[in-house]
């Protein structure tokens, strides 16, 4: 298990090292800081859509939400409209809530065996770091649109105002970044001292969360301690965004390094568990209202069976039969 975590954490840090390195010579300063997020970028459009239309195209002949109450049925019984919802309308507010919410994660309890008896624990915890560190990604994602775009839209400089209200000194401390490095944290350390999810943790699950705290920390290495020009940043991003890069002079190795792990994880993504951002629309278990007590479902892709008489049966297995000393219709 250990192996795991170490071949994880040594593919960031060879990815920080290399980045490093090669953001600290000029020439090769056009290819991390350019050439890789082009690339990377292309990887993950063109995956995100490909996994997506895959999903789109199977085929799901029957009803099979996830239940997780009473179902449609007398007027008598209260009926669970959004945890089991036979209509559209139901449907919408249950995927709101599980995009938005987490209702699914909130509702999540740990189940142990202690002494013979079933023990039940409710997790959220877990929920808040899932929500707090999702929110925060948003919030900080949307921020550097102002990097990006000119003239910088109004919402993003609202969500900059609040995000960084409780300022100290300058640059100001944003309340997202934060929560996302204490949410990280406090995921790895689950996956880490929790025996059960070490044993079935793979590197596929270490991985994300160390380049997801690799970019973080990087990030704000780069604002507190390793200073680079923003001027000269944002020239680079809105180079790239209009597809006229140019690559300043001194803005330094550490925001090459923050920049190759960004793109890493943008390449990465399609083909990760952090497509699960696209397959909570797609999955037939959330989106799909239960009528399977209101409605006929005929299977349309099911062939009809090929019957044969026992005459045919016989000649295939005449031989066999006659081996057997079984009586046969027909010598």
């Amino acid at each position: 298990m250990i192996t795991r975590i170490i071949l994880a954490f040594g593919a960031v840090v060879a990815i920080v090292v290399a980045a490093w390195m090669g953001g600290s010579v000029p020439g090769l300063q056009p290819l991390i800081g350019v050439a890789l997020p082009y690339v990377a970028f292309a990887i993950f459009l063109i995956g995100f859509a490909m996994k997506v239309i895959k999903w789109a195209k199977s085929p799901v002949p029957f009803r099979i939400p996830t239940t997780a109450g009473q179902e449609f049925s007398l007027p008598w019984i209260k009926w669970s409209k959004i945890d089991n919802p036979s209509t559209t309308g139901g449907v919408i507010l249950r995927m709101f809530f599980e995009i938005c919410c987490f209702r699914s994660l909130f509702r999540n309890m740990r189940t142990d065996l202690r002494s013979g008896w079933l023990i039940h624990h409710p997790t959220k915890w877990l929920w808040l770091l899932a929500l707090g560190f999702h929110y925060s990604f948003l919030i900080i994602a949307l921020r550097h649109l102002r990097l990006f775009v000119q003239p910088v839209p109004g919402f993003v400089e609202t969500l900059d105002a609040v995000d960084g209200m409780f300022q100290i000194g300058i640059p100001p401390i944003y309340l997202t970044d934060l929560f996302i490095l204490l949410c990280l944290t406090g995921l790895l350390i689950r996956r880490l001292c929790l025996p059960k999810m070490r044993f079935m943790s793979l590197v596929a699950d270490y991985f994300p969360l160390f380049l997801i705290l690799g970019i973080v920390i990087s990030g704000l290495l780069m604002r507190f301690v390793y200073r680079v020009d923003i001027t000269a940043v944002k020239a680079l991003a809105n180079g790239i965004a209009s597809f006229h890069p140019v690559v300043p002079e001194g803005i330094g190795s550490i925001f090459f390094v923050h920049i190759a792990l960004v793109s890493t994880l943008l390449a990465y993504f399609p083909f990760s568990k952090l497509m699960h951002m696209g397959g909570v629309f797609m999955s037939p278990t959330r989106n799909l209202a239960n009528t399977n007590r209101m409605e006929y479902h005929e299977n349309p892709w099911r062939k009809p069976p090929k019957f044969h008489s026992y005459e045919e049966y016989e000649d295939m297995y005449r031989e066999y039969m006659k081996e057997a000393g079984l009586p046969l219709e027909r010598e």
